[in-house]
């Protein structure tokens, strides 16, 4: 890992970058099941909503901007590689919209996999017709300036949850979750077994077995039943 510039205003490059056929193997896989699977962490708070109808899967390059400033996030477009997700703390600012029609149109022609910002965002028509995949905390007419400070590459908060730069990100319409990257192998095989297992209760429900034996039986340990 390389650092250009100094704390504040920096870049970190050669930053880690999970197996491509990794981060595929999230793809499609639903937030919900992949909370679960890491112990009901690692999600973003339900502020954090798609604007755009799309579902995203990529590796996050994150990026530390001040209110009301985007000069970063510009730079982040141009560093990162197809398929990568910018993630996007704005400091608290809800005012001043980071991400709109014309970024997304570079977002989509640089081919990236989408934009997760724990701010604002605008011009949502025009990145749903881009088919830009954009999750933010909210949505407002304000622009931003292009001055600075910032950082790239750092670990950053985003909708309540840590993420740091080479995380797998995964977006759908029931929220955005962050596989810890040197996680992710291990996570897959969590999420993978409690989809097994969500299949076996599903074939059950299909046979007549409409409830589970263990609610009563935990209802029993706490002295509700007998």
């Amino acid at each position: 890992m390389t650092q250009i510039g100094k704390i504040g205003f920096r870049i970190l490059t050669e930053l880690p970058h999970p197996p491509e056929g990794l981060v595929e193997a999230f793809r499609g896989l639903a937030t919900p099941n992949l909370a679960d699977a890491m112990g009901r962490f690692h999600f973003m708070d339900p502020a954090m909503q798609a604007r755009t109808g799309l579902a995203l899967c990529g590796v996050a390059l994150t990026v530390a901007t001040r209110p009301a400033d985007n000069l970063m996030l510009h730079k982040a477009m141009e560093l990162a590689s197809p398929g990568d997700v910018l993630v996007v703390n704005t400091s608290g600012n809800l005012t001043s919209a980071v991400f709109g029609g014309l970024m997304g149109r570079s977002a989509a022609a640089a081919r990236l996999g989408g934009v997760v910002v724990d701010g604002a965002v605008r011009d949502v028509e025009e990145l749903t017709s881009l088919r830009v995949p954009v999750f933010s905390r909210t949505v407002c007419a304000g622009g931003c300036d292009k001055d600075g400070p910032g950082e790239i590459g750092v670990p950053i908060a985003c909708g309540g949850t840590v993420v740091m730069a080479g995380d797998i990100v995964v977006g759908d319409r029931d929220g955005v979750v962050a596989i810890p990257r040197d996680d992710a192998a291990e996570v897959l095989e969590l999420v993978r077994a409690l989809i097994a297992r969500e299949r076996q209760r599903m074939d059950e429900i299909d046979q007549g077995v409409l409830f589970k034996a263990e609610i009563d039986e935990t209802l029993r340990k706490r002295g509700v039943l007998r």
